[in-house]
């Protein structure tokens, strides 16, 4: 997926209070080292359409909120990757222990066409351009009717769950997504996100020691690329394509790093 701009009027920090409604597209929110973007990336594909997101609690033990959504036209373009994110200290992969993290989730219809995952990029230059990295893991915790890059490389066990990996390019960034076996989602998921790089390191050469967990951000001011210089956010959310009207609810999401 792709990530864009964020619109710093919308930091919490600056004039929100604990809850907000982001409908801007790009429109931000951040608090207790949570961030949450209404990264509507995709709109120029879609016919019509339009999507809010909706703040209900950020503490420092996680994020609850929900994002509503209709699209049509351009059906196999994504149109939005709504998330909430965490930040963590930049380093490289293998300096990390653990990357815990906990999600729970539900979708109010299977009218629409879209998955739920969460996302990282990874680059061998620690300021990488934020567009994009060298190599992109998705775990999806669910799939309506789209299918992620590239081709199945089988079914692998990783976290204690069987998942059907694929690997794809994506211009020239590696992608490697991990999805659950279809009609099987994960609504209520809790793992540690090291354990899918260590499957990559051990199976599939992904260099660990060299490269480093980026930020994902794309032509941002230079105020928050200072705010970005020494942090990054590892992202979960919902890529919608078409359908709805649809409603995506985050019940509790977090996520740590160490």
């Amino acid at each position: 997926m792709k990530v864009v701009s964020v619109i710093l009027g919308a930091l919490a920090s600056v004039g929100f209070a604990q809850q907000a409604t982001l409908c801007k597209d790009y429109e931000y929110f951040s608090s207790n080292g949570y961030q949450l973007n209404n990264n509507i990336w995709g709109r120029s594909f879609a016919t019509s359409g339009s999507q809010c997101t909706y703040v209900d609690s950020v503490s420092a033990t996680g994020a609850k909120w929900h994002t509503k959504w209709t699209w049509a036209g351009g059906k196999d373009n994504v149109k939005s990757y709504v998330y909430s994110g965490r930040q963590i200290t930049k380093k490289k992969v293998n300096q990390y222990t653990n990357l815990e993290t906990e999600a729970y989730w539900v979708y109010d219809t299977t009218n629409q066409r879209s998955n739920v995952a969460y996302d990282l990029f990874t680059a061998a230059d620690i300021n990488h351009d934020t567009s994009s990295g060298d190599y992109e893991l998705m775990v999806w915790l669910a799939r309506y009717d789209v299918w992620p890059i590239g081709t199945s490389q089988g079914m692998v066990t990783v976290a204690g769950r069987s998942w059907e990996l694929f690997y794809g390019p994506n211009g020239s960034m590696k992608v490697y997504s991990f999805v659950p076996p279809v009609g099987q989602p994960i609504y209520n998921f809790k793992a540690d996100l090291k354990e899918f790089f260590a499957y990559l390191t051990n199976n599939k050469g992904y260099p660990a020691s060299s490269q480093n967990l980026i930020s994902k951000f794309l032509n941002a001011t230079t105020m928050t690329m200072r705010m970005l210089t020494s942090i990054v956010a590892y992202q979960f959310g919902t890529e919608a394509f078409t359908g709805g009207p649809a409603t995506f609810t985050v019940n509790q999401w977090s996520a740590n790093a160490w």
